[in-house]
């Protein structure tokens, strides 16, 4: 399995971002992705995910602001970023579950198989 990410780099304060993330030679075309954050000098955290059955969470502090989408082709999870801020500034990344169908809260990071390596938002002024 690789995940291929895309978007990321330097946005303005209160712009726009998509974080984009493509699984390739991954079996389940219901899987549940969740994408990640990690400020620098701080913990990873979740901050959206979709479940298998296109159920969907956004955590509070981006919640209105962040969606997470499916692409047509099922292996592929969007992110779309906006009136981003500073504290947004981190490396964002996705995680892909086979074990994920419904959607209440971030999943644990334990039931994550497949992980990208990321993209760098950074968002100034």
């Amino acid at each position: 399995v690789q995940l291929v990410e895309s978007g990321g780099g330097s946005v303005q304060i209160g712009g726009s971002m998509r974080h984009s993330c493509t699984a390739s030679n991954y079996r389940y075309s219901t899987a549940g992705i969740t994408c990640f954050r990690q400020p620098p000098g701080k913990e990873r955290e979740g901050v959206a995910a979709i479940g298998g059955d296109d159920s969907t969470f956004t955590i509070a502090s981006v919640k209105g602001r962040f969606s997470v989408s499916r692409g047509n082709d099922r292996y592929t999870a969007h992110l779309d970023m906006n009136n981003l801020q500073p504290e947004d500034t981190a490396m964002y990344f996705c995680a892909f579950s086979s074990q994920v169908v419904n959607i209440m809260n971030i999943p644990p990071a334990r039931l994550f198989e497949a992980w990208g390596q990321g993209t760098q938002v950074t968002v100034s002024s």
